[in-house]
């Protein structure tokens, strides 16, 4: 299939040319052996490291579901140094969770947050609006429902705290939580949502900036001159649910980590449509959280050859976070790295590279996605163990 250019890409290209022009005019000044010595470290951070010990890796994960392949080849996770896996909440198993704890693995639930789609079907009106004033179709069938439906917070609320009060799990992974949007792919496809009545009605009230009856008229006004304000008062409001859902699980069940699987895009990518169309803070939404699951799936996402991406997009996370991937530090960068096949191939002799960008610092953790297709070619999945079990400390 033909692909259009990546955005990012092209994004990136160009701040490289800007920050090279900015090492250029710096060497005229400083010499000559600071541009080479930048160029150095750059090439330091993108080759190949060893497999061997990294203690600063906590977690060595799989995502996708209980890996009872292992365990029907006689094999436990821990011959293939699996420390921690990740199950969909409507796949938890008290039982199951309770076999692979004696077995030393963390168990992590998924949550879906605002992908829920079947609410819709009694509650049509909590889909996301456009500017049109009309439902927004779904971008290549993903479907979100409204942040601003009262209905639909509480559904997923009650939801959490039930899948909390019912499963003695080691931490829960808030999931799809952005707006409405199809951004899992080269090419993503972003609407601008979501111009609900409520929400027009919460923006007034919060900002004081009036805004035209009409929806179109209001989206205008919104997509423009007050653009800065609506951003940040839908990503306050993606962050308040943020808010909400720690502060059942503290009450529910406190010892458990909170953490989040979000978009790789750095805050300049696709002219800043981590905040103007996902409605993602980061930076806000850490003060509620405990890990934070960057989803670099290289190959899904237009660097099928440059998997360094990995490396690059965690360190500007770092950056973003003010976090170094030191285990004193209160919130963690645990990455989901691509594997599986979905969209690009990814082939057995680079799971070792993939991995291994994805365990650099910042990064303290990590987990591969996804084990239904890692499984099925069970070269991956030794691949994997022979990675894991290198970089294991003890």
């Amino acid at each position: 299939m033909t692909r259009l250019p990546d955005q990012t890409l092209l994004a990136r290209r160009c701040s490289r040319r800007d920050a090279l022009k900015s090492l250029t005019s710096g060497a005229i000044a400083a010499g000559a052996g600071k541009l080479l010595f930048d160029r150095a470290a750059f090439a330091e951070e993108t080759k190949p490291m060893k497999v061997q010990p990294r203690p600063w890796v906590q977690v060595r994960g799989i995502y996708g579901g209980f890996p009872d392949a292992i365990l029907k080849r006689g094999e436990t996770p821990a011959d293939y140094g699996i420390n921690a896996i990740w199950v969909g909440s409507s796949g938890l198993n008290q039982d199951k969770i309770e076999q692979y704890h004696q077995l030393g693995v963390k168990v992590f639930a998924e949550f879906n947050s605002m992908h829920f789609a079947s609410y819709l079907k009694k509650h049509p009106e909590a889909a996301p609006i456009g500017a049109d004033g009309s439902p927004s179709p779904a971008p290549h069938g993903w479907q979100g429902v409204s942040a601003f439906d009262a209905g639909y917070r509480k559904n997923r609320m009650d939801e959490f705290r039930r899948v909390l009060e019912t499963y003695a799990i080691d931490g829960i992974w808030l999931d799809y939580h952005h707006s409405h949007a199809s951004w899992e792919r080269a090419e993503p496809d972003m609407p601008d949502t979501d111009f609900s009545q409520e929400a027009l009605k919460q923006f007034q009230r919060k900002t004081g900036i009036s805004l035209p009856d009409s929806v179109p008229a209001a989206a205008e006004k919104l997509l423009g001159r007050h653009r800065r304000a609506w951003t940040q008062f839908r990503c306050d409001v993606f962050t308040d649910w943020v808010r909400e859902y720690r502060e059942i699980l503290e009450a529910v069940r406190p010892q458990t980590l909170l953490g989040t699987f979000h978009c790789p895009w750095s805050p300049e990518d696709y002219d800043g449509a981590i905040r103007h169309k996902l409605a993602i803070d980061l930076p806000a939404q850490a003060k509620y959280l405990d890990i934070f699951s960057i989803m670099p799936y290289h190959a899904r996402f237009g660097h099928p050859q440059d998997p360094a991406w990995i490396a690059r997009q965690t360190k500007e996370l770092g950056r973003l976070l003010k976090l170094r991937g030191d285990s004193s530090e209160k919130q963690q960068i645990w990455p989901i790295v691509q594997l599986a096949d979905w969209g690009e191939p990814v082939a057995v002799d680079q799971v070792s590279t993939v991995l291994d960008y994805g365990t650099r610092q910042p990064s303290s953790g990590v987990m591969a996605f996804l084990w239904n297709g890692i499984s099925k070619d069970w070269e991956k999945v030794e691949a994997l163990g022979r990675f894991y079990r290198g970089i294991r400390s003890s």
